[in-house]
């Protein structure tokens, strides 16, 4: 396959992911079917299946685009500013590609063998999250607390914005980023030391 062909086969399957996220969203993942996804997505169920083999690739697919928007832990630069990119991206990732919904967050609904993938792709994001904490930590731009409960608080924060983010609600995708991204991180940041009256 060309990388012409690649990128227009992954940007249908990416606008296939955002039309099943929708039915996710208003009816539920059990109750979603293949062809309620390809009504949605304006596809025949058979034009679908060229796609996706089933719900459960679609499901795969939503899990590993979540997981694969974390690129800013290995950035370079300051801490804070590494710490705050990742979870703007999560938050974009979840809101603006998932647009919400929850089938991210359901990992148990996968097949064993897809689902043993998705969990230590999972695991080793939260371990990247948690080394960025814990690093900065040791750099003096973050307060001394437990890195792992505060990572998993993080990305407990992020990840429950599916459950409340309505698109036609008051804020933008980016305005929420912007907002919960600064709130999370300046909770860890370390304070300024008060200067000495003289």
């Amino acid at each position: 396959m060309s990388e012409r062909v690649q990128r227009k086969n992954d940007a249908r399957r990416l606008e296939i992911l955002r039309a099943a996220a929708r039915v996710f969203r208003r009816l539920g993942l059990s109750a979603t079917g293949m062809r309620e996804i390809a009504e949605e997505a304006d596809l025949s169920p058979g034009n679908l299946y060229y796609y996706f083999s089933g719900k459960d690739e679609i499901l795969l697919f939503c899990q590993e685009r979540t997981l694969a928007a974390k690129a800013a832990c290995a950035a370079s630069g300051a801490y804070v500013e590494r710490l705050r990119s990742v979870m703007s991206a999560h938050v974009h990732c979840m809101l603006d590609e998932l647009e919400g919904a929850t089938a991210h967050l359901e990992v148990e609904v996968l097949p064993e063998a897809m689902r043993s993938g998705v969990i230590e792709k999972r695991d080793a994001y939260e371990r990247a999250v948690r080394s960025l904490v814990a690093d900065g930590m040791k750099r003096g731009e973050f307060a001394q607390t437990d890195p792992s409960l505060v990572t998993r608080a993080m990305l407990g924060a992020v990840n429950w914005t599916a459950r409340w983010y309505r698109p036609d609600g008051p804020q933008s995708v980016a305005e929420i980023a912007d907002s919960l991204s600064e709130y999370l991180v300046r909770g860890l940041a370390r304070a300024p030391r008060p200067r000495a009256v003289k």
